[in-house]
């Protein structure tokens, strides 16, 4: 999978829990969930079990702490599909 598309796929996750559209629209691997796009902390959890079950993964505690951005959950999906 691309980064293209995996961007592509974080975005359908993470709309319907964003609160700043402008940040959303320009949505890029820099982009952090919390400061960026307004996402509280208790829906960061929701966009981490939809990304679970998007990407059929379990992501583990110290990996959801580090979920704060766009790159840091790319790596942790990428990591994560490689040891299925």
């Amino acid at each position: 999978m691309t980064n293209e598309e995996l961007i592509g796929k974080l975005k359908t996750i993470v709309k319907p829990y964003i609160k700043n559209e402008e940040a959303f629209k320009n949505m890029n691997e820099q982009t952090d969930f919390l400061n960026d796009l307004k996402i509280n902390s208790a829906n960061l959890v929701d966009v981490i079990l939809d990304v679970e079950t998007e990407f059929d993964i379990t992501i583990d505690n110290e990996s959801m702490e580090k979920m704060l951005n766009v790159k840091a959950a790319m790596d942790i999906i990428n990591t994560k599909l490689a040891e299925k």
